[in-house]
């Protein structure tokens, strides 16, 4: 009877951690496709706002124009119809406040229920006109002729060098600068935080005395749970004035900046999981390369790093991850700018920082909204490619020693 009720036991327990796995999978599995489902929205979508439309006069003989020559329009950088392949013709702009420089209040209408046809007269007196207005004033028997503009493709939308969600009439949506500026700080954190985490790590592990340990790792453990917010303001006082002094620059808020800021927020993952690794490496191993005449030194390298590879990789990808991830502390120190970066101190704008930033503002729904959503979607590849890249590595090492 006891035999049983054991068995029972344990199948209930079984039965419990086998459905919280799969509960845990199927909800990350939910997570990424709606993740990609609302991200990958934004392809199917014009980069102009819901209801609003870009009409030109029926001669006009420009058929399409790209957002960025659009934009280019509208900022005065092209005035001639002639430098988008239409005719020698200056370019008139139009949106709906300037209805009142062609139009007196009178003729608009009390209600300015005559608005629709005012737009509609104006746009086939104007040969040369660019209009862009509400479609619930677009006329019944509207005479000019909506400009074709093209989806957003993957292509621009990787490639583009400007982001300007927001902009009008056109949205730019160009996420290399903030690309860009993800890897750059996120890299430039690795580089800074791997060599000095492997190294506290070995200190810890091989060469520090018990007592100096056991004061040291509940400091460095200690520095995981501070509030990734602490460290932007620690950044913003210390760091960014140090390296605005020491470089000579106008102002701190860069690349490099972000970068020192994340290394020391990646640094406890590094060394905890790095030392632990290595402080699990058998000691007849250590002891047998002491005793075949290996140096201290050489008994770290040769036999305790190799070991330990696998838990020394699972720190640095982790590492990376908090890098790669981190938000608050990055908006802080990096200047926010959507710039492509040349340099590690110039300012930079990345992934995270640029939804937190805008999630708050994007319509429910939106282009915006969406565009930010792919944005995540982008964010998510980078960090699933390098955990992807490391597994390679690693399992070509562990290949080799086999």
């Amino acid at each position: 009877m006891k035999t049983n009720l054991k068995q029972l036991k344990e199948k209930i327990i079984e039965t419990i951690l086998m459905l919280s796995g799969a509960a845990t999978s199927i909800t990350v599995v939910l997570i990424v496709f709606f993740l990609f489902i609302e991200g990958a929205g934004v392809f199917n979508r014009k980069p102009i706002d819901d209801g609003y439309l870009l009409a030109v006069n029926a001669t006009n003989k420009v058929k399409g124009l790209h957002p960025s020559q659009i934009k280019d329009i509208f900022d005065k950088k092209i005035t001639n119809w002639n430098q988008v392949g239409g005719e020698n013709r200056p370019i008139v702009l139009f949106r709906t406040s300037d209805i009142t420089d062609y139009y007196t209040e009178e003729e608009l209408g009390p209600d300015f229920e005559y608005f629709p046809e005012k737009i509609n007269e104006l746009i086939s007196k104007q040969p040369g006109i660019i209009a862009f207005f509400s479609d619930k004033y677009k006329s019944d028997n509207f005479s000019g002729r909506e400009l074709d503009i093209d989806k957003i493709k993957v292509g621009e939308f990787l490639s583009g060098e400007e982001w300007f969600p927001t902009a009008q009439p056109i949205a730019q949506m160009g996420v290399k600068p903030l690309i860009y500026g993800t890897l750059w700080v996120s890299f430039g954190a690795i580089l800074l935080a791997l060599p000095i985490g492997l190294a506290a790590a070995i200190y810890l592990s091989e060469i520090a005395k018990k007592r100096t340990r056991s004061l040291l790792k509940p400091l460095i453990e200690l520095l995981a749970g501070i509030p990734s917010v602490v460290y932007g303001f620690f950044g913003l006082v210390v760091i960014v004035p140090l390296i605005q002094s020491t470089f000579n620059l106008p102002v701190g808020e860069t690349a490099l900046a972000g970068s020192v800021v994340l290394a020391i927020m990646a640094l406890p993952t590094i060394i905890t999981i790095s030392e632990d690794a290595m402080r699990n490496t058998p000691r007849a191993m250590k002891e047998a390369s002491l005793a075949l005449g290996a140096s201290k030194w050489q008994t770290i390298y040769k036999v305790v790093m190799p070991y330990s590879a696998s838990g020394i990789t699972a720190g640095a990808i982790l590492g990376i991850g908090r890098a790669i991830g981190e938000t608050m502390a990055v908006l802080m120190v990096t200047g926010n700018a959507a710039v492509i970066p040349h340099t590690l101190l110039a300012p930079v704008r990345t992934i995270p920082a640029t939804i937190a930033a805008e999630l708050g503002e994007a319509p429910n729904g939106g282009l915006h909204y969406e565009a930010l959503f792919a944005l995540g979607c982008i964010l998510f590849l980078i960090t699933f490619g390098i955990n992807m890249l490391v597994e390679l590595v690693t399992n070509r090492k562990s290949h080799k020693k086999h």
